[in-house]
């Protein structure tokens, strides 16, 4: 063990934090005639007392290898989907290019633009991963059919599972429609990476597909007789990202807690089914930083997800000025509110709050559908209040348009509305909860105050990282640069904390990574 002050360090700090930084190399703390010193080159620490070393510690090479090998990528670095297509084609066609898997936003988006992204990328990034996201829509079950349907014709062979609360027939079918026998094996072509906040669920991603499930598809002719039996052999996933205090769709659960959890789970039942391969625990959720992606793999994930941070990168679909409002963002500017998708459950998305009265306004929305049972029993000041101030229009004028849009997004759901009086109002709310986004994606600047930004603290933290660096305006990040750095400094956090472990103490300034434009 070695104990060195940093006052005795030798040389200026730079020096040292050159010799940390070049990771592709050796590390060695060394001491000299003049005091402590670092190199890179072991030739030149064979002349002198090594003090302490660390092997090359290449981003490449952090976390799982099965990760990148079973996706074909080079990092263990996802980025995730972000809803209404925010994730947009050119974000994931950016990234695969880069060796980077990466999943379109596709929920909340009609199956003609799903078509037409996926399309997009298939022909843009040939033969590259990627995934699609599919979101459980217990209310909206045809589009839940329409992405699986889109993603089969596509041939896309990853699908990112979430917000699922149990198995639907729909995710059931992707992965087992993929399930093909090769030399005595089970190969699962279509990939599920399950994004989970509760034991309960991933433990049924964790074991194979419900028997009443598989015989139901089997008797409708969606999947062979040969892949109803496969499917007792394999997992419904391949790999579970633990979803911790995120943007969107999150039960704010602490990442130290959740990683841990699941994979002591993902244990105990790959010790009793034995899968040929276990699966692969991933993190998400606060992850803005090098500091944070280092503490995730250190707890055991196999590779680590992004989400907030990508919402205000050059290839995301989101306007000028809701990224102006992103990059400004720290890390306490989110808040809690009412999900459009899930807005009768009292689901609630997290969302950016600083700049927008969103997160108010969708509040007493739900406020009012848990008071009344119809829209026409709700007090007529009250109502009034709700036109001027949240819809700025009138509440007729307003069913009108969820008329023209479920008859093209989903007919049944205007069925429902005509039966039930507090359904049909649920709609009506949920009009300003998903146009929220979309004037957030446009820019519309007449609702700037009602833009719906689904943010979660990662955002914070990475704008402190990277203040006064060429990654602080939104014009400089781009999706593939974002995941190189913070990939880049978590192999340099990784180097530092090894160092520590053997008693090393070097200048905090030393230890440091910034952001900077990476050579080659």
């Amino acid at each position: 063990m070695v104990s060195a002050e940093p006052t005795r360090m030798a040389g200026d700090v730079a020096s040292v934090r050159a010799a940390l930084l070049r990771v592709e190399d050796p590390f060695f703390l060394v001491r000299t005639e003049s005091g402590l010193a670092a190199t890179n080159d072991p030739v030149a620490a064979r002349t002198v007392q090594v003090l302490a070393a660390v092997p090359p510690g290449r981003p490449e090479a952090l976390g799982d290898e099965a990760f990148r090998r079973a996706h074909g990528v080079r990092q263990a670095y996802m980025a995730g989907a972000m809803a209404n297509g925010i994730a947009s084609a050119r974000m994931v066609i950016a990234l695969a290019r880069d060796g980077i898997l990466a999943s379109f936003g596709a929920a909340g988006v009609v199956p003609a633009r799903i078509d037409q992204a996926l399309t997009e990328i298939r022909r843009d990034a040939p033969g590259m991963p990627f995934a699609c996201n599919l979101i459980h829509s217990p209310n909206e079950l045809a589009m839940e059919r329409a992405t699986v349907d889109l993603c089969l014709r596509h041939q896309v062979r990853c699908i990112e599972a979430s917000a699922f609360m149990s198995l639907t027939p729909q995710v059931v079918h992707y992965r087992l429609a993929g399930l093909v026998a090769r030399e005595g094996r089970v190969a699962a072509e279509n990939k599920v990476i399950a994004k989970v906040s509760r034991l309960e669920v991933a433990e049924l991603f964790l074991r194979p597909a419900p028997e009443p499930m598989v015989r139901e598809l089997l008797a409708a002719g969606l999947i062979t007789a040969e892949q109803a039996d496969l499917a007792r052999r394999v997992p419904m996933a391949d790999d579970i990202t633990a979803e911790a205090d995120s943007g969107g769709h999150t039960d704010r659960r602490p990442l130290t807690v959740l990683v841990p959890e699941l994979i002591a789970l993902r244990d105990r039942i790959q010790s009793e089914l034995g899968y040929r391969q276990p699966v692969r625990i991933g993190a998400a959720g606060g992850i803005g930083t090098p500091a944070a992606a280092f503490a995730a793999l250190s707890l055991g994930a196999s590779y680590v997800v992004t989400g907030s941070i990508n919402q205000a990168s050059v290839e995301a679909a989101q306007s000028e000025s809701t990224k102006a409002l992103l990059v400004a963002a720290n890390s306490a500017d989110c808040v809690m509110a009412p999900s459009a998708d899930m807005f009768e459950m009292g689901v609630e998305v997290q969302v950016l709050k600083r700049g927008t009265m969103f997160a108010a306004r969708a509040k007493r929305l739900y406020e009012t559908y848990r008071a009344y049972d119809s829209i026409e029993a709700i007090p007529a000041t009250e109502r009034l209040l709700l036109e001027q101030r949240t819809f700025q229009r009138r509440l007729d004028e307003v069913w009108e348009g969820c008329v023209g849009y479920f008859t093209e997004r989903d007919p049944e759901q205007l069925i429902r509305a005509e039966r039930d009086p507090k359904r049909k109002m649920a709609l009506i709310f949920r009009w300003y909860l998903g146009l929220s986004s979309a004037w957030s994606i446009v820019g519309e600047p007449e609702r700037a105050t009602d833009y719906q930004v689904w943010c979660g603290p990662a955002m914070g933290a990475f704008n402190a990282w990277a203040a006064g660096s060429y990654l602080a305006p939104a014009r400089n990040r781009q999706a593939a640069e974002l995941a190189a750095q913070i990939m880049r400094g978590t192999a340099v956090t990784a180097r530092v904390a090894a160092l520590r472990q053997v008693g090393a103490r070097l200048p905090a300034a030393a230890c440091t990574y910034l952001p900077a434009p990476l050579e080659g």
